[in-house]
């Protein structure tokens, strides 16, 4: 089966109602368009008949709900997905779930594991903290999901992660590298991804060695996502006997940036380090250079890569942003070939992608700890199967977890924008 993956988009307003993606048997829906008023079906094997059954009736996979134990069933594993498919970070849930969705489809069409077939239900939070306390709670009492996997975002997670560890729930590779997360207070949770501290480290160490450049300032998203990056950029600074010239803020969920800009430019810096999302990062470097304001950019990887590109357009040439798993065109690496593999058989119609790739990582990640934990598969075994130590080699992207701590990666890769609006793969910074 091939599944299609449109661009959802929803207003904040209305909450997806239950979405269960039955990646061998069953279609996965969309919410409403936010240029319609009808919601928009994504075709899969079932069909439904009309708006009152596409938003009301459950597939096959969800209908035995109510006898599901801990979201394990004789033939099914369903894990949740609480991310924006809305709103200016949606091109990172839509990555993510697609990533997550062709990994389940791969496995599933070899007989998933140990006679298990892994489904996905998904919400949209649109970025939203108080949606996602709402979402979470709906995938564990309702939809009875085994894990959550795949979340948006750092002000997200913070608001879910008390719901998911109230439950007993594993909260599996969630899109952020927000140090909390990292913490061994909480062992419910698996981080695949390497950290913030980690990117901004990495960002100041090559300005610096790379440029020799000694000016940096900072725009960060005014939320605990921006202030997370924010103060890994200090971290940073301060071990190298430095201050940030300037600081810009931004509101979360918005493109309000000319002040933000304004603030940067008075620090005459030469290289600004941006902690936000696509749009209003690739807001305010369309501004800047506008303005002749033509300072060094760069930014982390949760920016979403390929929508910042689509995004700047002529603008993005030499922009820099630090990633955290391997360049997504690169197919001389096992788990990249994989991914084109299952990107071309289920869903031909979507392009190769940092975000993406991510998710596939952390579905392929879903589906070896859930092949370790044999057919008794439970939720300690789970958060705690690879806590030994143990290597585990995804197909040359390998990850390692200890009894305290909770990141598999430390991987830290640089790319940059070249001048037809694609990224690169680099070693070092170059001036621009």
């Amino acid at each position: 089966m091939k599944i299609p993956f449109p661009e959802l988009a929803a207003s904040k307003s209305a909450a997806i109602r239950v979405a269960v993606a039955s990646i061998s048997l069953v279609a996965v829906y969309a919410c409403s368009n936010a240029r319609e008023e009808t919601p928009t079906p994504l075709v899969g094997t079932i069909e439904t008949a009309n708006e009152f059954d596409l938003l009301n009736s459950k597939s096959a996979a969800a209908s035995d709900g109510a006898n599901r134990r801990n979201g394990i069933t004789d033939d099914g594993i369903l894990f949740g997905q609480s991310a924006a498919f809305s709103g200016p970070a949606s091109e990172l849930g839509l990555g993510m779930r697609l990533g997550i969705l062709v990994a389940f489809n791969e496995v599933n069409a070899s007989g998933g594991v140990h006679g298990r077939q892994l489904d996905l239900a998904f919400r949209d939070d649109a970025y939203e903290p108080e949606a996602a306390i709402a979402n979470s709670a709906a995938l564990i009492q309702e939809d009875k999901v085994f894990a959550l996997v795949g979340a948006v975002g750092t002000p997200t997670s913070r608001s879910a992660v008390p719901v998911a560890e109230a439950g007993g729930v594993p909260y599996i590779a969630p899109f952020t590298g927000a140090e909390f997360l990292r913490s061994p207070d909480y062992q419910h949770i698996l981080n695949v991804r390497a950290s913030y501290y980690q990117e901004t480290a990495a960002m100041v160490k090559r300005l610096i060695e790379d440029l020799g450049i000694t000016r940096i300032a900072v725009m960060y998203q005014d939320d605990s996502f921006g202030r997370a990056g924010y103060q890994g950029v200090r971290i940073a600074l301060q071990k190298e006997g430095m201050e940030p010239v300037a600081i810009g803020i931004y509101p979360r969920n918005t493109k309000a940036i000319k002040t933000a800009l304004l603030d940067l430019k008075q620090g005459d810096p030469e290289a600004v380090i941006m902690i936000g999302a696509y749009e209003p990062v690739a807001h305010l470097i369309s501004w800047a250079r506008h303005t002749d304001f033509n300072p060094e950019f760069m930014t982390v990887s949760f920016v979403g890569s390929n929508a910042l590109a689509h995004e700047l357009g002529d603008h993005g040439e030499g922009v820099y942003v630090t990633q955290v798993v391997p360049f997504p065109w690169d197919d001389s690496i096992p788990i990249v070939a994989d991914y084109h593999k299952a990107l071309a058989t289920y869903a031909p119609e979507e392009s190769p992608g940092f975000v993406s790739l991510e998710g596939y990582i952390a579905g392929r990640f879903v589906i070896e700890v859930a092949e370790r934990c044999g057919r008794e598969i439970d939720r300690r075994c789970f958060t705690q199967q690879l806590r030994n130590g143990d290597i585990v080699d995804l197909g040359g992207f390998k990850l390692q977890f200890g009894a305290m701590d909770s990141q598999g990666s430390n991987e830290i890769f640089l790319t940059v924008i070249g001048s037809d609006g694609n990224y690169r793969a680099i070693d070092v910074l170059t001036a621009n």
